[in-house]
């Protein structure tokens, strides 16, 4: 069994590794004392857990308990590289605790058999991917791997994305939809034409499934895809507020802020910098 004690130190509170990953599976399977999250950044991983084989794609996120027994490594024609971070089982006991109406039955705390997996792509995944790094260099305090596991767990990760079968059809259509920026740069209103339902029934049904309005859904996925493109792009910020539908510029700086606590232009220089 691994121990987190052997990789933390008695005020630390988590682990976090960049690696590649090498084609030839370990000599054993193994499992810890401690929670961990990785994700497939780059290439493909076989993943063994609890006497399954599976293949994750880049973009993929996986939730391991203490208890899983599993082993990874890279997919022979792809090669990998993951990022990992390992954390203590008091600090996922808490997060429950506080938070179980939102978490309990997903992520750390699934009760299927394989541990649970999420898969992401564009900006949601180029988001997954920035806030891991950011923790790199951070100090490894309680207060920022709670931080992290929740922006993971409530930001980066959309559950109405996955198969929960208390959904609407119609709104499992427009959370889809809503990524197309034709759509979300309507805003609220390319929601509601994308439901196809009135207005009032929409923004109460998304309120009751999703815990958000319609605004406020769609303006996560328009920060999404603008951190996206301050990231990737050479493109001016203003041009980028065009391209999501907010022709106010002040308007764009001040959600963009409240959504990743700094402007775009910091945003920018900050994740235009090489990692390494």
């Amino acid at each position: 069994m691994f121990s987190i004690d052997s990789y933390l130190q008695p005020h630390e509170s988590f682990h976090f590794a960049r690696k590649l990953l090498d084609a030839k599976p370990p000599r054993f399977a193994h499992y810890h004392d401690y929670y961990e999250l990785f994700i497939v950044e780059k290439g493909a991983v076989n993943h063994w857990a609890n006497g399954r084989d599976e293949r994750l794609e880049a973009g993929t996120i996986a939730c391991i308990r203490p208890a899983d027994v599993h082993h990874v490594s890279a997919a022979a024609d792809t090669g990998a590289q993951i990022i990992n971070v390992m954390f203590r089982t008091d600090t996922a006991d808490h997060l429950v605790r506080r938070y179980g109406a939102d978490l309990e039955n997903h992520f750390f705390w699934s009760t299927e058999p394989q541990p649970a997996t999420y898969t992401l792509s564009g900006p949601r995944f180029e988001r997954g991917v920035n806030l891991s790094l950011d923790l790199q260099t951070t100090r490894r305090s309680l207060a920022r791997i709670e931080r992290y596991l929740l922006a993971i767990m409530t930001g980066v990760v959309d559950l109405s994305e996955q198969s929960d079968p208390t959904l609407p059809g119609w709104l499992i259509q427009a959370c889809a939809q809503a990524r197309l920026p034709e759509v979300f740069r309507e805003g609220a209103a390319g929601f509601v034409m994308a439901a196809g339902r009135g207005h009032e029934h929409v923004c109460r049904k998304t309120k009751e499934h999703l815990g958000v309005t319609p605004s406020a859904y769609i303006n996560q996925i328009r920060m999404e895809y603008a951190a996206h493109m301050l990231r990737s792009e050479d493109i001016t910020v203003s041009g980028v507020a065009e391209l999501i539908g907010m022709e106010n510029l002040s308007h764009f700086y001040r959600t963009f802020k409240n959504h990743y606590g700094i402007t775009p232009r910091a945003y920018r220089h900050q994740h235009q910098k090489s990692p390494f």
